[in-house]
């Protein structure tokens, strides 16, 4: 019996006949319905015509999360007053509730995305509704995109909804063009908000410092645990807490020892029985609860009796370091959009209070949307799909954000290196069956392979373990692990056996060939084998100075008191590295043998010669590596590539600059007189810069630089009768070197003085007798002179570029100042007419 009084409470009811109309209309309509206004259940049974008076359709309904696929097929069976399995069902990876009778089914985004790729035109499908896009989830963007595809070239007729709980339908609606009459999808508004809420700010103490990786501040922990125990005693009914992870969770549910209420645990691989005590409602005896959550409780969750929520104000995104292979999560601010979406779980069934762990003044930082998957994610599941829907790059797809290009290209080289896509980019046979696994590329890979070399089973049993990393506690040896698992009567133990199944069948369904048998190899050897097919990148040989070294480049620790520490050769199954990090942390591995490490990892097998500049001097090996990791190393000596020595030694220049090279006066001044000339003359007088000179090296430092093979080579290379052939030859200038820079100028005493070039401009630093009667500055190629004017001690007495102006009015302050001083030496009244000397009055009187 259909539960017409709850459907009656829903405020979405309003916006149903709307929506059916713009379906029945457009064949496309995006519904923008705020939290807790009943779209994720009502809306999927008027679509099928189970209540009012629309006609029968069966409707595919998507969400993000498993567990928002179980809560919502069982609370619209339950308004149908029916089980599961009948008129509306489900399907999550390795289980499925659905039957003949089902008219309303609901699956994950990622089994969607199956189903398209399996049976693009979903015969016998009338209406697919996309739940929660404003998440921004990658399958959800590409399941959009592809059904977008589906309607423009194969079934026009096929209803496509998008339901978004925040302000960005107009977006959405751009995608989904209808294809009958042109222009955006119409956009459908709820205008209900469910029962409202308050809103309360509760920043924390001052002091509590930023999250960064997954570490969050303890003292933020417990501000947030002593605000869930403001909340109870402040309101009535339950707290939904929300925090970033599992971790935080763990370390909240401590803190909150004691209070009177029951505290639940709630995430992704929270055991069953809680998942249906959260949803169920009610704790024992009547008792309050407490239920402290991941964001999967954000959306598409009613937690019966809710009443307040207090929200820590952080996330977990994942990160991707495309170069090393690596994920890792990132603990950041809530956007406002899932503030909004977390608060509104309080009003579901009347009006609530959120507290926020946040000041007000910091609203208006918080970023309005979280940051879409395809943006921040690795994209080789991705580019998987988009090459098996026939469109490699995705410059086809309806996506609201283009995938980054140096993501996309770091996801395809995976591909190409695991047999899943050709050099074009177009997906394989194998590829294909890779594809329909259910997995990542990188485990649909270890999946087939291994098979074939440890059996389905096996193979099965570790990719199962790698596709859901095991609980922390299972420790970090993944052949350990394994043998946890088969004997664990935990939650996960009972989800990885499901998967086992689900694998080994899809494993025997896809094979290649026959599957191998793995007889007399133990679990420690299949666990290696089965991670370096999946991660060839991650295998990893242990270092001299300690840790390990992969094949990618990157460092990796494992904790202190791991069993795996003394292991010669890893396969890391998982790994992270924040920014802060310079190794990776494992958290998973197995032990292999470098048999397996070169097997697994042949494609970034390498020998030959590698000379290179290192360490200040050209080092010259035959080496035979594995990515980073050198297997084999023999010195080369005088055997080396010239051709690769010669470029260790320019690079050694790019690194150190040409002070390698020996620069005796002669050439410092020669450098400096052509630096002078290129700005003064400039034309084809060259740039003697340091860089300049760099990037010229090859011109001016042959032949010597052919024949050096190290850096006392370069250190014997005079650097001035090279530079001499960087002159301008080939136009006759360099012939007027010594008339335009001349090394000296003749001074009016008859001495020739050394021009300075060093500072920019020529200086000549002379005596201040020997200039007398010179009016006119000297100039050298039209730049006049500085002339530093000495003391008869060479002391320097005044600096000037206009010799008749210091005459006329500076050189009277000097003569006071130095000719008692210096009295033997000539001091005129009028310098100007004075005979230059470089000698004494008396010297003077006595050649007169």
């Amino acid at each position: 019996m259909i539960r017409n009084d709850v459907l009656d409470l829903l405020p979405v009811r309003h916006a149903v006949p709307e929506l059916l109309a713009a379906l029945e209309g457009r064949g496309t309509a995006v519904l923008h319905a705020p939290p807790g206004t009943g779209k994720t259940t009502l809306v999927p049974l008027a679509l099928a015509g189970l209540t009012g008076d629309g006609p029968e359709r069966r409707v595919l309904v998507a969400e993000p999360r498993r567990m928002a696929v179980r809560a919502a097929a069982g609370r619209m069976a339950w308004l149908l007053g029916e089980d599961v399995g009948g008129t509306v069902g489900f399907a999550v990876r390795g289980e499925r509730r659905a039957g003949p009778a089902t008219r309303v089914e609901v699956v994950t985004t990622g089994l969607l995305l199956q189903r398209l790729q399996r049976d693009p035109e979903l015969a016998g499908v009338d209406v697919v509704l996309l739940d929660e896009c404003h998440e921004r989830h990658l399958d959800a963007d590409t399941a959009l995109a592809f059904l977008v595809d589906v309607r423009a070239a194969l079934r026009p007729e096929l209803g496509v909804v998008a339901a978004s709980a925040t302000s960005d339908a107009e977006a959405w609606a751009r995608l989904l063009t209808s294809q009958e009459g042109g222009g955006p999808a119409p956009v459908v508004r709820s205008e209900g908000e469910g029962h409202g809420f308050a809103v309360v700010h509760a920043p924390p103490p001052a002091g509590i410092r930023p999250a960064h990786g997954t570490w969050v501040d303890p003292a933020l922990l417990r501000h947030v645990a002593a605000t869930v125990r403001e909340a109870l005693a402040r309101h009535e009914g339950d707290v939904l807490c929300f925090l970033p992870g599992t971790g935080e969770i763990a370390r909240t549910a401590g803190l909150l020892d004691g209070v009177d209420a029951e505290v639940l645990q709630l995430h992704g691989r929270a055991p069953a029985a809680v998942q249906d005590a959260v949803l169920r409602g009610v704790g024992p005896g009547g008792r309050r609860r407490v239920v402290l959550s991941t964001s999967v409780a954000e959306s598409s969750l009613t937690v019966p009796g809710v009443r307040v929520v207090v929200d820590a104000g952080l996330a977990r995104e994942p990160r991707m370091d495309h170069a090393r292979g690596l994920g890792s999560l990132a603990t950041v601010p809530v956007s406002a959009a899932a503030a909004t979406q977390r608060a509104g779980r309080s009003g579901r069934e009347a009006r609530g209070t959120v507290y926020r762990c946040w000041s007000e003044a910091e609203e208006s930082g918080r970023a309005r949307f979280p940051a879409p998957e395809i943006r921040i994610a690795d994209l080789t599941g991705f580019a998987l799909r988009a090459a098996c829907w026939g469109d490699p790059a995705a410059e086809g797809l309806a996506l609201l954000d283009a995938p980054p290009a140096g993501a996309l290209a770091a996801a395809r080289s995976v591909l190409v290196s695991i047999g899943a896509v050709d050099g074009a980019g177009k997906a394989t046979g194998r590829g294909v069956r890779m594809a329909r696994l259910g997995v990542h590329p990188r485990l649909g890979r270890a999946l087939l392979d291994g098979a074939a070399e440890v059996g389905a089973r096996r193979a099965a049993e570790v990719v199962a373990l790698l596709s859901e990393e095991p609980p922390r506690e299972y420790g970090d040896d993944l052949a350990a692990a394994w043998r946890e698992a088969r004997r664990g009567g935990d939650a996960y133990g009972a989800r990885w056996r499901a998967e086992v199944r689900r694998l080994e069948r899809a494993a025997a369904a896809e094979a290649e060939g026959g599957a191998g048998e793995g007889r007399g190899a133990g679990d420690d050897a299949v666990a290696g084998v089965v991670t370096a097919l999946a991660f060839p990148e991650r295998v990893a040989r242990a270092r001299e100075q300690g840790g390990h070294l992969m094949v990618s480049g990157s460092g990796a620790r494992l904790a202190e008191g791991s069993g795996l520490r003394s292991a010669p050769w890893l396969a890391v199954a998982v790994a992270d590295r924040t920014a802060r990090d310079a190794t990776a942390r494992v958290r998973l591995a197995a032990v292999v043998d470098e048999a397996v490490a070169r097997r697994a990892a042949g494609h970034l097998f390498r020998s030959g010669e590698e000379v290179r500049w290192e360490d200040g001097d050209v080092v010259a090996r035959s080496v035979e590596r594995l990515g980073a990791v050198e297997l084999t190393v023999r010195p080369l000596g005088a055997g080396a590539d010239p051709a690769l020595v010669r470029e260790a030694l320019l690079d050694g220049l790019r690194r150190e600059g040409t002070g390698l090279l020996r620069w005796g006066r002669e050439a410092v001044e020669l450098r400096e007189r052509l630096a002078f000339l290129h700005g003064a003359v400039g034309g084809a007088w060259p740039d003697v810069a340091e860089e300049a000179l760099v990037e010229r090296a090859e011109e001016w430092l042959e032949p010597e630089l052919s024949r050096a093979a190290r850096r006392a080579d370069l250190g014997r290379i005079d650097a001035g009768e090279a530079l001499r052939r960087l002159l301008p030859w080939a136009s006759g200038e360099a012939g007027r070197l010594d008339e335009l820079a001349p090394e000296r100028i003749e001074v009016p005493s008859g001495s020739r003085i050394r021009v300075a070039y060093g500072e920019g401009r020529p200086v000549l630093a002379v005596k201040l007798q020997e200039m007398f009667g010179l009016a006119e500055t000297p100039r050298v190629a039209g730049v006049p002179v500085l002339v530093h004017l000495l003391s008869p001690a060479g002391r320097p007495a005044a600096v000037t570029a206009d010799l008749a102006s210091f005459w006329r009015d500076g050189y009277r302050a000097v003569r006071a100042e130095l000719r008692g001083r210096y009295p033997k030496h000539p001091w005129p009244e009028d310098p100007s007419v004075a005979v230059p000397t470089r000698h004494t009055s008396a010297r003077l009187r006595r050649e007169g």
